[in-house]
């Protein structure tokens, strides 16, 4: 195989490799998060073990530069998921991982963020398990962090969001399954992943469920990356600002959104396809009561 290998999704049975059966020592598997696209974000184990691994598993959000990290010698095998379009199934994704260290060797699944946030790491940890594979999980810093620390958003904030809650804008069949009236509360932040294109519905269902329409909303798309794109908008607006716009993206809904910047130099306005100017805008003066340490 060559350095970068892409298995096709009709190869149903991934059991042996390169004509190998077990090898007598077995290897290891790693589940690294390779955060959310900006190589400086990667952590320092994460960086060493791309290094060393014999083979790389890896998503389609993982940057170019992290990749080129990997060893001249190492097996690149891309198997990214988009939306309706699967490379391989997981269940598929999960023989590889655990044929590949049966056969001795030491194996790298890089996950863009973190495994264990909507990146299906639990399944593999248990495929491995199942196995009798060694399985070990290095966790990266999930596209909400990176997204709320470039636009100088809080995801909680002293009298604005006393929490904060992930949860997945994508459902296999129908809407999300999520607990609406729950979210709907104030002082919170509620980041969905996978949002983009059910935003009309999330913001439909906060809202019925009692969410102030007037909310400050924050739309990310490729966040930490050089073509990062910032969307201030409120909830209300959401789903008209969402439209057209496309690549990994995060909404974020919450009071402490109020304190977003629209662009990577600091400022606010200019670039923003809802309107809104975030430094004056009377729509979000609400999301400010009680940010200087007071009860609201």
């Amino acid at each position: 195989m060559s350095r970068s290998d892409r298995p096709a999704a009709s190869n149903r049975r991934l059991v042996a490799l390169d004509g190998a059966g077990t090898a007598a020592a077995p290897g290891r598997v790693w589940l690294v998060g390779a955060g959310p696209g900006d190589p400086e974000l990667l952590t320092l184990k994460a960086a060493r073990l791309i290094a060393a691994a014999q083979v790389i598993v890896h998503d389609g959000l993982v940057s170019r530069e992290i990749l080129e990290m990997a060893s001249p010698g190492a097996r690149l095998i891309d198997v990214a998921k988009r939306k309706s379009r699967h490379t391989l199934p997981q269940d598929d994704i999960n023989q590889l991982l655990v044929a590949f260290a049966l056969q001795g060797l030491d194996v790298v699944r890089l996950k863009g963020g973190d495994p264990f946030i909507f990146g299906r790491g639990g399944e593999e940890l248990l495929a491995c398990r199942a196995a009798g594979v060694a399985c070990e999980v290095v966790p990266g810093v999930t596209a909400a962090l990176a997204a709320s620390a470039g636009a100088g958003a809080p995801l909680t904030h002293r009298g604005a969001a006393q929490a904060v809650t992930f949860v997945t804008g994508h459902a296999a069949h129908g809407e999300p399954d999520l607990d609406w009236p729950a979210l709907a509360k104030a002082n919170q932040t509620v980041v969905i992943y996978m949002g983009l294109t059910t935003a009309g519905l999330i913001a439909g269902r906060l809202m019925d469920a009692g969410r102030d329409g007037a909310t400050p909303a924050l739309v990310v798309v490729n966040a930490s990356r050089a073509d990062e794109t910032r969307h201030p908008t409120t909830l209300a607006k959401l789903a008209e600002v969402a439209e057209g716009l496309s690549g990994p993206a995060l909404l974020i809904v919450g009071e402490a959104m109020a304190l977003a910047l629209s662009h990577s130099d600091g400022s606010r306005e200019g670039g923003n396809p809802s309107g809104l100017s975030v430094a004056s805008d009377s729509a979000w003066v609400p999301a400010f009561a009680g940010m200087n340490g007071s009860s609201q």
